[in-house]
Parts: structure tokens; sequence; C-alpha cells
């Protein structure tokens, strides 16, 4: 398929209003299913048909296959509101929406391989560079055992990170290999004690031929130059990956908090202890106050972040070390903040809160699971920050808007 044919199957352009509107009326499908989706270990397939017939999935996707390019501060927006219903099936809508922006910027016959024929194919992904990938005629012959694997059950090809192999012996890397669900043997070994149903498997890729093309210098994906963003000009495809989308997790981890403080008012508000209201406590009342107002406050911390990086990503300018250390900063402060919030109302529920199969015990570990992801690991990212931010040379500095 030509770029000018591709352009041809665009699907019909909607607005952040639209998109906004069909988080919010789907949200209540994803809460009614969300002890499925624990107890099948897997984002139900009729949330991922949702996800597809609402356009959710799409909304970072290339125009000329379907997409509507949207920026990552809209995607954060939509994932937050899905987060607060059910962080796991939330968790695969932001996945593999995040998934296709990379494919984006691989080559353009990387991304016909994928969205040629069928504009609904989703991706999953392992970025750990755990695969090697040994140089024959045209490409590559990859092997590798990768983890994590969110929503590979709904997903048709894989992304996995590996090094390719030099001729004299040496690494060099690391890289994203692109691989079709036909080289993939899926590894059901996802038992956790959160986010059960992001279906985050594991796989084993064993001597699988990937051709040139589909490969992407990970230096090119984190710096937003890959080679697919000189036909996918939208901002979005020059997003600079773990700096800004990271914000993404931010969502995630917020949403989920907002659940967990919906649920909390839900259980306390009938509630009572030896016959008195919970409620009529003062010292129940300031939680309800303090905790909502630190989930509010991890929210706009990292939702300024994204928003004020993409209109300078509109008017395409660069983003410097220290200001993607801001925007990391920014984003294991709002997730400390938010899990902090989550953990003093859980502890503030009583025993009967601990019991499997409640909404506000599945939504509190759910917040665990997301907050201990890497990405938004607040000791490793405030360090980063305050490591740039005390270096003595002051060409690095720039105004970060707290100075």
């Amino acid at each position: 398929m030509t770029v000018q044919e591709a352009h041809s199957n665009a699907g019909p352009e909607i607005s952040r209003a639209d998109v906004i509107a069909r988080a919010q009326e789907i949200a209540p499908r994803l809460r009614e299913r969300a002890l499925e989706a624990e107890e099948a270990r897997c984002c139900p397939a009729a949330t991922v048909d949702d996800y597809r017939q609402t356009g959710l999935i799409r909304m970072i996707q290339p125009r000329r296959y379907g997409g509507q390019e949207m920026g990552w501060d809209v995607l954060c927006e939509v994932t937050e509101i899905l987060a607060a219903a059910c962080g796991s099936q939330a968790w695969i809508q932001r996945i593999c929406t995040g998934h296709a922006q990379i494919l984006a910027t691989f080559q353009p016959q990387a991304q016909d391989d994928v969205w040629g024929k069928d504009h609904d194919t989703l991706i999953s992904a392992a970025f750990d560079p755990t695969g090697r990938g040994r140089p024959v005629d045209g490409g590559y012959v990859f092997s590798g055992r990768h983890g994590f694997s969110s929503g590979i059950d709904h997903c048709d090809w894989h992304i996995c990170g590996g090094f390719k192999e030099l001729d004299d012996g040496k690494l060099d890397g690391p890289f994203f290999f692109l691989v079709p669900r036909r080289d993939v043997e899926i590894i059901d070994d996802w038992h956790t004690m959160a986010l059960r149903g992001t279906g985050s498997k594991s796989f084993e890729v064993k001597d699988a031929f990937v051709p040139e093309h589909r490969t992407l210098d990970v230096r090119k994906a984190r710096d937003g130059n890959g080679p697919g963003t000189v036909i996918n000009t939208a901002p979005v495809y020059r997003t600079p990956r773990g700096g800004i989308t990271t914000t993404g997790f931010a969502a995630l981890t917020v949403g989920m908090a907002k659940g967990v403080l919906g649920d909390w008012y839900d259980y306390t508000r009938p509630r009572k202890s030896r016959g008195n209201p919970v409620g009529a406590r003062e010292s129940v009342q300031v939680l309800a106050a303090e905790a909502s107002a630190q989930i509010e406050a991890a929210h706009l911390l990292y939702f300024t972040t994204i928003t004020n990086a993409q209109r300078k990503l509109e008017a395409g300018e660069k983003f410097s070390e220290l200001e993607l250390a801001y925007s990391r900063r920014n984003v294991g402060y709002a997730c400390k903040l938010a899990l902090e919030a989550g953990t003093r109302l859980f502890n503030a529920a009583g025993g009967r809160a601990l019991f499997e199969g409640h909404s506000l015990e599945r939504q509190y570990r759910n917040l665990i699971g997301a907050a201990s992801h890497h990405g938004v690991n607040w000791e490793v990212l405030g360090a980063s920050f305050g490591k740039i931010i005390l270096e003595p040379d002051a060409h690095k500095r720039v105004d970060l808007g707290f100075e």
C-alpha cells in the first residue's frame, strides 16, 4: 500500500471532546468487567472491541491508517478517565495506543506490514533489550525471551528490545525488533497481586527472521527522531520517550487513585463503627479533604507537564536534558502523591476492605502495581533531576517556571 492509498483510508476526524465523551461513556462498562478481567488475568475481548469501536485505541495512530494523530496530552486525559473505572483495562488502552506511536516512527514499510491490511491491528511490546539479532542477508535472525508484554493476547505484532551482534563479537544498540505473532510463543506466567487484568505475559522468539526495515534504533526512538517521522509529521511522533511519554503512566496511577477515592467515598458514607457513623469523625473528614487534594495536586503536576510539553512540540522546539529530567521528576512525584493518598484511604477503610472481590481492594492493589513501574520510581527520577539541576554548568539551566 502506498502512502497515497493509505491516506484514502483515513478515518473521520474526531475532536478531543469526542474522545473524552467516548471514554466517559464506556468507563462504566470497564467497571462492570473489572472482576472478569481480574479472574481471566486478561483484558476482556469486549473491552478491546469497545476501544476499537470508539477509536480510543487509534487516537495516536497515523491518519493514513485510520488514526487521529492526537497529542499525548489527550491520551493522558482519556487514560485517567478509564483508569478510575478499572486500572487493568485502562492499562491496555494506554499501552497499545502508545505502541502505535512507536510503530509510526519505524520505517514506512514496517508500518505497512502491520497496518496495511488492517488498521485495527494492535501491537504489544517488551522493551528490555534481552534479545539478540544475528546479521544475515537482508536483516537479522532474532531470538530472545521477553517479559511484561501487556495485552499480548490481543496483539498480532510485537516490539522486542535487543541488540544487533557485530562481526567482532560486540553488540550494537539497543534496537527494537518488530516480529509477527507467528514468530512468538506466549508464556502464561502472569500470576500477580496487582494489574492482573493486563495479561502482561512473557513471550519467546526463536530464530525469527526480522528484515532490516523492521528494526529501529532505540536512541532515535527516545529522541523522537525515528525514520517514520519523515512521513508522520504530527508533533506526537516527535515526543521523546521516557522523559515525556512516562506521563502516560502518571495518568494511569492518578486515575487509579481517583478510583480508590471514589470507592472509599461510597464505602465510607454509610459505614458505621460500633453504631456510630464513621464519616462523622473529624479525623475522617480531614482525611477525605487531604487525600482528595493530594490526588488533585498529582493530576495538576503531571498534566501541566504534558500540556506544556505538547505546546513545545507543536512549536517544533527541542527538549534539553534538564527539561526532560524536570518532566521525569514531576511524573515520579505525582505517582508518589497518588500512592500516598490511596494508601491512607485504604488504611482507614478497616478490616472489611481486605476481603477479595471488593472494588476498593482491587483498585488499591492496581494502584500499588502502577506506582511500582520502573518508569515512575521517585528515588531514581528525583535523583536524576537533582544531579542535573545542581551541576555548575550554567548553560544547562533553563527557565522551568519555578525560579
